[in-house]
């Protein structure tokens, strides 16, 4: 094997785990980060994770964001989650100010119940600040 070849393959290595890295968005404390920001996105929009995953969200922006369960597309058996405690995606609603993190803070949920959970920004909704997340 030259050195073009060893070459070849710690590139190939170097990107495979590049990739690997990025599709994963799992920390080594084995938490996944989700950011909001400016743009009035999740990122990433959507993830995958392994059941028993914490999700960590942390508002990078300027602007207040929620991290808001629809109720009624999480699986039945898996709790209720939102920024600021709230018990149902109606308490949420109602007191939008009481879930909103300001610049810097974090939301975290554990995923115990495999299947899908869709969430939402309820300030941004209408701007399309909508994410899922597959437990597996």
């Amino acid at each position: 094997m030259n050195r073009r070849d060893i070459l070849k393959l710690g590139g190939s290595a170097l990107v495979a785990t590049a990739i690997a890295g990025c599709s994963s968005n799992t920390n080594p404390d084995g938490t996944a980060h989700v950011s909001m920001n400016e743009d009035f996105a999740f990122d990433p929009k959507t993830l995958t994770v392994s059941a028993g995953t914490t999700v960590r969200w942390v508002n990078e922006s300027e602007v207040g964001h929620t991290v808001t369960a629809y109720e009624d597309e999480i699986p039945t058996e898996a709790p209720y989650f939102a920024s600021g405690g709230f018990e149902s995606e109606r308490a949420a609603r109602n007191d939008v100010s009481g879930g909103l993190l300001a610049t810097d803070e974090t939301y975290e949920h554990t995923f115990d119940v495999t299947g899908t959970y869709a969430y939402v920004c309820i300030p941004h909704e209408s701007s399309g600040m909508t994410g899922t997340i597959t437990v597996k």
